[in-house]
């Protein structure tokens, strides 16, 4: 089938995760994704990333270019005129110094779509500001809500907020792409991580706003027996959520707890009872004996696994959501997937 973003042309200035994130996304599409490298690799990326190779260059031309040297400058001009898209990830007003801002490549091309991926954004007080990941959802309020009460949050990995981002650049993009063919007018793309994950915690706030999270009351998120992490007798953990009052009775049902009313689901004061009582129970038993008991049905429920047991899980084999790459390294394919309307 062919991909959708098929004879696409993306410049990415290589730089930290989102924005080649964002690159990555556009290339499992079909799009073809020019890298434009610096010389020597960052502090950063040579720490985390290491001398394996990054699953955030695949399916991309990788150009490495000097540009502070004229003929670095004129190279990379060149190939942004031929784009359609460019993606960049530094701090604001670097690459207008460095002759490549969006007036520069305008000139050159004036449909271009020029993608901006920064953590704070291209305006406000911190726009000259270092940040990372944790730094930017810490700020829109998100990470709080992983707090329990008295607790400190969880940390994330690299995922909420440098994910969220890319997401978001890439969608912008194609929108952006999508008018620039029909008007003949690009236009810049301000995908600042703090606005994504402000975005994409609509659904957060909606459960905020009835009272649910991040309130006097007891949350269904963090202190109810139903919607939690439990650990198991052999050291691993299973995740249940069972939210809706029809997986909820089925839950009791499955575990034997033919006491327990299922129309006092969201009796607040009967939850730390009953959470105790799960407690134990879930820990009663190893992983592999609530897998058995619990895979499948309606009640809400995975287990709690480590990346190399998510790559080997019959349902994501079956998904092809892990590549096994050289050297025994993982990779993840392109999402989302597409099949033809009407299949």
């Amino acid at each position: 089938m062919k991909p959708p973003l098929q004879g696409i042309r993306i410049v990415e200035f290589e730089g930290l995760g989102p924005g080649p994130l964002a690159g990555r996304m556009l290339a499992d599409m079909g799009a073809e994704v020019t890298v434009i490298t610096r010389p020597k690799l960052g502090a950063v990326a040579e720490q985390l990333g290491g001398s394996t190779p990054s699953p955030l260059r695949r399916g991309k031309t990788i150009v490495p270019l000097d540009l502070k040297q004229p003929d670095g400058l004129a190279e990379a001009l060149r190939l942004v005129g031929a784009a359609e898209g460019l993606i960049e990830g530094n701090r604001p007003g670097v690459m207008e110094r460095l002759g490549l801002g969006p007036a520069e490549c305008a000139a050159r091309n004036p449909r271009l779509v020029y993608g901006r991926m920064t953590g704070w954004g291209q305006t406000g007080p911190l726009a000259q500001t270092a940040g990372h990941d944790l730094n930017y959802v810490a700020l829109t309020g998100m990470l709080s809500l992983s707090a329990r009460p008295g607790q400190a949050p969880i940390t994330p990995p690299t995922v909420l907020g440098d994910a969220g981002g890319a997401l978001g650049l890439a969608f912008g993009m194609v929108c952006a792409m999508l008018d620039a063919r029909a008007s003949g007018r690009g236009r810049v793309v301000d995908g600042a991580i703090v606005d994504m994950v402000t975005m994409l915690g609509s659904i957060a706030l909606w459960v905020r706003n009835n009272g649910q999270l991040d309130g006097p009351a007891p949350s269904p998120f963090h202190q109810s027996p139903f919607y939690d992490v439990y650990a198991c007798a052999d050291g691993g953990f299973i995740t249940i959520g069972a939210l809706e009052p029809q997986f909820y009775t089925l839950l009791l049902d499955k575990l034997g707890l033919a006491d327990v009313d299922p129309a006092s689901q969201y009796d607040h004061a009967a939850w730390p009872a009953l959470k105790a009582r799960l407690t134990a129970l879930f820990l009663s038993k190893p992983r592999a004996h609530w897998d058995a008991l619990l895979v499948g049905t309606d009640v809400c429920y995975a287990p709690v696994l480590s990346v190399a047991e998510a790559a080997a899980h019959p349902h994501n084999v079956a998904r092809g959501l892990f590549v096994a790459a050289e050297g025994g390294t993982l990779d993840v394919a392109g999402a989302p997937r597409f099949t033809e309307l009407g299949d």
